[in-house]
């Protein structure tokens, strides 16, 4: 009787210390730049400097001619979309997401981006004048590259 006494004492004051702390809730807002992992783009609008790099296979996911350092991409917020989404490229001028990353892996069409082409960066890779550090000796398929 004891024992079954204590136990629901300690239950009741375990309820009444979790009842009474203060727990911040943060809504998600209606926009990403609402939301709690948004961080300011590193640049807005950069200056166009010319063509974009040259592919060099099939298929080959389009090059990224500007600098991506500190750009956000997580599971909710792209700032690529900042000015690649369909209504961003219009504004800035910038290439405007190809229509397949709309499509899910079971083949449907959405209004957002598919999850699996979130992470822009994972495919198309930034691009630096530099020296290489290692030999290169990769040859584009013809008709391609340079």
């Amino acid at each position: 009787m004891i024992k079954k006494t204590i136990l629901i004492l300690t239950a009741l004051f375990a309820g009444s210390v979790l009842a009474n702390t203060n727990t911040a809730v943060h809504p998600v807002g209606n926009s990403l730049e609402e939301g709690v992992e948004y961080v300011e783009p590193a640049f807005t609008m950069p200056k166009k400097e010319g063509e974009l790099p040259a592919l060099n296979y099939v298929n080959q996911p389009p090059m990224v001619p500007h600098a991506t350092a500190n750009y956000q991409i997580t599971k909710n917020v792209n700032q690529c979309m900042n000015c690649h989404s369909v209504e961003g490229s219009r504004v800035t001028g910038a290439t405007r997401i190809s229509p397949t990353h709309f499509v899910s892996r079971d083949g449907k069409v959405s209004s957002d981006v598919s999850p699996r082409r979130q992470f822009c960066l994972h495919c198309h890779v930034s691009q630096a004048d530099v020296d290489p550090i290692v030999p290169n000796e990769f040859k584009p398929m013809p008709g391609y590259g340079q």
